[in-house]
């Protein structure tokens, strides 16, 4: 194989919502970077994902905010259903129909749409595609030293995982693997060329141990989604190794039939856009006490604090990353003149974590218990299941939980505060 060797300031791997943002984040404070993304072509998994304020204040930050809100309305309010009894309990996202609220306000996003959004705002040569990472090295002569599979070897200042659940260079810093939830998730998106029909609210229902969700993107898009208790992950595996439309088959096959509504949304699914698979989480005391970086090499997004998806906080954590992360590398930067100081950038890395690290395994720890809450016990994962606590549980669920998730809710906001202004290029 070719041995290339290339020299980069920055170097970023994975090309998701972590990366792009993160490479945003920096060439918004003037620093170059590269993401190394493994597919051939722009990531996309899944049909659309729920940001929340706090993404729409990273957003603002990244300059690319009134792009999306220009397009999704905001929710102001939703319904959760039990299915076995029929009852319906509402829920309110807000109140107040202010400037600010109609901004911020919780709103579904294609996810190829906000993928494309960071990107069409980066220079044209920021991402290398096919690009798998093989090993990394650290060296005091030479930085952080990244081979490729293809025989590329590329010298960096610094080094950011953006790389996912199974992330290389968190395997890399020593972080402990995720563990699964005891639950899978099915996501997808189903198209009506015709129009759905369905107001622009999301819908829970909740029956036989899953738990379903449908939200309208607009008015032809619906994204939904199904997370089911299962012990066995082996099993589940079998699912998935033949043609997407056995997944849409075994999904329709868990949905009662009084829950039509469900079934016509998963009968209309865009087969590309189904993903299926475990749902995984870091134990917050991973997080916590574990080493999530060194020296200029760290993780963000998923690679740093994977979580289960009961708080919709995973893309919206991701965007705080990306801005905290260029926030600490910008103020070295701007500090020294616009060189990136390897001594300045491990204390401002260092910085973003500790940072970040309680944030996140908060964000963890909620949404675990939001999902074993919603899920009614379920008797999964790392919170142990007598029908006592089931039956608690499904109170606590169905008289408190929903009727005060606008005031829960409120819990994951949070500002992750602005990039500074100073040495920035727009040739970067």
């Amino acid at each position: 194989m070719e041995n290339v060797v290339l020299g980069e300031e920055v170097v970023i791997v994975g090309g998701g919502v972590a990366g792009l943002a993160t490479a945003l984040a920096l060439k918004r404070v003037g620093v170059k970077s590269l993401v190394l993304e493994r597919a051939n072509e722009l990531r996309v998994t899944g049909g659309s994902l729920t940001l929340f304020s706090n993404a729409w204040i990273a957003l603002e930050a990244l300059g690319v905010a009134h792009k999306l809100t220009s397009i999704y309305k905001p929710y102001k309010r939703g319904e959760v259903t039990n299915v076995a009894n029929g009852v319906t309990q509402e829920i309110l996202f807000s109140t107040d129909e202010g400037e600010e609220w109609l901004a911020r306000g919780p709103r579904p996003v294609h996810r190829r749409a906000l993928h494309e959004t960071l990107l069409e705002e980066l220079p044209t040569n920021t991402i290398r595609y096919s690009s798998r990472v093989r090993s990394i090295e650290k060296t005091e002569s030479f930085g952080v030293i990244i081979h490729l599979e293809d025989g590329t070897t590329i010298h960096t200042k610094v080094l950011i995982g953006c790389d996912g659940v199974h992330s290389l260079v968190a395997k890399w810093l020593g972080v402990k693997d995720p563990v699964y939830s005891g639950r899978y998730a099915v996501r997808g998106q189903g198209v009506f060329p015709e129009g759905h029909g369905l107001k622009h609210e999301p819908q829970q229902f909740l029956a036989q141990g899953c738990r379903i969700g449908i939200l309208p993107n607009n008015n032809t898009d619906v994204f939904w989604f199904m997370t089911y208790p299962s012990s066995i992950p082996s099993k589940e595996e079998e699912m998935v190794k033949g043609d997407p439309k056995i997944i849409q088959s075994k999904m329709l096959e868990k949905v009662l039939d009084s829950a039509q509504i469900v079934k016509d949304v998963i009968e209309h699914a865009h087969m590309p856009s189904l993903s299926w698979g475990p749902l995984q989480f870091r134990y917050p005391w991973d997080l916590l006490f574990g080493k999530v970086s060194n020296g200029t090499i760290t993780v963000a997004g998923d690679a740093m604090h994977p979580m289960t998806p009961d708080l919709g906080q995973g893309g919206c954590s991701a965007l705080e990353d990306a801005v905290v992360l260029g926030r600490h590398i910008g103020n070295s930067y701007i500090r020294n003149g616009g060189m990136l100081s390897q001594e300045d950038l491990e204390v401002e890395i260092g910085m973003y974590v500790k940072e970040r690290r309680f944030r996140a395994a908060g964000l963890i720890t909620g949404s675990y218990i939001s999902g074993w809450v919603q899920q009614g016990g379920g008797g999964v994962g790392i919170i142990s299941s007598s029908r006592v606590v089931g039956w608690l549980t499904k109170i606590l669920r169905d008289r408190v939980f929903y009727k005060e998730f606008g005031r829960l809710s409120g819990l994951v906001q949070y500002d992750c505060g602005k990039l500074p202004t100073g040495l920035t290029s727009s040739e970067n």
